[in-house]
């Protein structure tokens, strides 16, 4: 059987599907590029937005355009939100909640099995390399959310928190270093409530990871402000672990926090930063942030504005609010207006890209290690351009001669610049001789 996987929305939907397709190609089927060359398609939707439901929809409409012979399998959360309205779809055939999706290969092998002996078995303990996915891997870890934010419907969709045994993680982060990745991102619905249903947690995961696996790098995904424990930012002595960390805020007020059911105050999330700040040699801090939140008034947007400005951030992912049916905010009365959601995300857009450059002019004339992504982009003249990232997740740019191979090395590179307009990268050149052909066999200089 050929497979073709797809997603929309978050890390952990890419995570889900790069685990579908090792499992599949386990079993003996073969994983496609393309929907038109695909015996069955599956497509792991989004319902974040009400926004997400909708291309959900769409997307799965086009899905049926490319290969409408082939058997077409709807998970995820909008098709757990609404199951009967994505089987009425054309060209659906068969719903898989997410509840179910743990079994998804089998159920989706059980349906299209044929008689023949599979065409590509592989070992037990090989991997598949995803699309695009060869350098850095993301590996669900957890599912499920007992937190109740007004603005959010993946809890529902979601259900209970579920926690994967440590053992059976870093099984699969060794089986990944094995197969050539350089980086995973522990990823999850709600990943600071790790190990809640099996007396563990975030931190004894993270030890376990760094104490038994030897993958270069690890990175945490994005963790709610209200989940770390004491002395959590003591693991980052150890420098696989990459220093950065992506904790949503939402909004600077305080009052708006208490609408939105956020478990922490602006001071509590301000300790909260300088403490990793203190204990995190570069430390990047990056955050989402939703614009006009219903009740949202010109004082608590003054004071938004001003906390947002007083912490400092590498990066702000900017939502501006649209109700979502099913969740407590949609309901809430005193909705902010759209000309005014959207005056608030200009003004947001406008300091993050200040911060961002920023946190980048920072770095330049430092030299870090930086892993590089494939494929490079040919630019002429015999010229590669490659794009990596830092440690702490600043992303990085380089022209190179053609002969020279960056993809998933790591390597010291001396940032010289910033790019982009306004900046939004470094620019940097790799201490290797230019002429080699595996940066690994060239040893980096060292730091200035």
């Amino acid at each position: 059987m050929k497979v073709y996987l797809t997603s929309i929305g978050c890390r952990l939907n890419e995570a889900e599907i790069a685990t579908w397709a090792r499992q599949f190609q386990l079993a003996g089927h073969e994983v496609v590029g393309s929907a038109q060359e695909a015996d069955a398609l599956i497509f792991n939707t989004c319902a974040v937005t009400t926004e997400a439901a909708r291309k959900s929809r769409q997307f799965v409409k086009r899905l049926h355009r490319l290969n409408p012979h082939a058997r077409l399998i709807v998970t995820g959360c909008y098709a757990s939100l609404e199951p009967e309205r994505v089987a009425e779809l054309m060209g659906v055939d068969k719903v898989i909640s997410n509840q179910e999706k743990d079994n998804l290969v089998a159920l989706v092998a059980g349906e299209l099995a044929t008689p023949r002996m599979p065409a590509l078995a592989m070992e037990p303990d090989a991997v598949y390399l995803y699309p695009g996915s060869r350098t850095r891997a993301f590996v669900k870890v957890q599912d499920g959310c007992r937190n109740r934010c007004t603005f959010c419907i993946v809890t529902v969709a979601r259900g209970e928190e579920r926690s994967r045994p440590i053992a059976d993680i870093i099984e699969e982060i060794r089986a990944l270093h094995r197969a050539g990745y350089q980086e995973a991102v522990l990823t999850g619905v709600h990943l600071g409530g790790y190990g809640t249903d099996l007396g563990e947690d975030l931190a004894s995961l993270v030890r376990a990871i760094l104490a038994d696996t030897d993958i270069p790098r690890l990175r945490l995904s994005s963790l709610e402000p209200w989940d770390l424990p004491e002395g959590f930012f003591e693991l980052w002595a150890n420098a696989r672990l990459m220093p950065h960390l992506h904790l949503p805020l939402q909004s600077g007020s305080d009052r708006i926090l208490r609408r939105m059911a956020r478990r922490y105050t602006t001071a509590q999330y301000a300790r909260l930063v300088a403490q990793a700040r203190d204990a995190i040699p570069d430390f990047n801090l990056t955050t989402d942030l939703i614009v006009g939140f219903p009740g949202e008034g010109e004082e608590d947007w003054t004071r938004t504005v001003a906390f947002v400005q007083e912490i400092g951030f590498g990066h702000i992912h900017i939502f501006t609010y649209s109700p979502r049916g099913g969740t407590a905010a949609a309901r809430m009365p005193n909705q902010v207006a759209a000309e005014i959601k959207r005056a608030r995300s200009r003004e947001m857009h406008t300091i993050a890209a200040t911060m961002k450059a920023d946190t980048l002019a920072r770095y330049v004339g430092r030299v870090l290690p930086v892993l590089w992504e494939g494929p490079g982009q040919e630019v002429g003249s015999g010229q590669m351009r490659w794009q990596g990232y830092t440690p702490n997740y600043l992303r990085v740019e380089t022209i190179q001669p053609v002969a020279l191979d960056l993809d998933n090395h790591i390597t010291l590179t001396r940032l010289s610049g910033l790019a982009g307009e306004p900046p939004d990268r470094l620019v940097g050149e790799p201490l290797i001789d230019p002429l080699a052909r595996n940066p690994d066999a060239v040893p980096a200089f060292a730091p200035a």
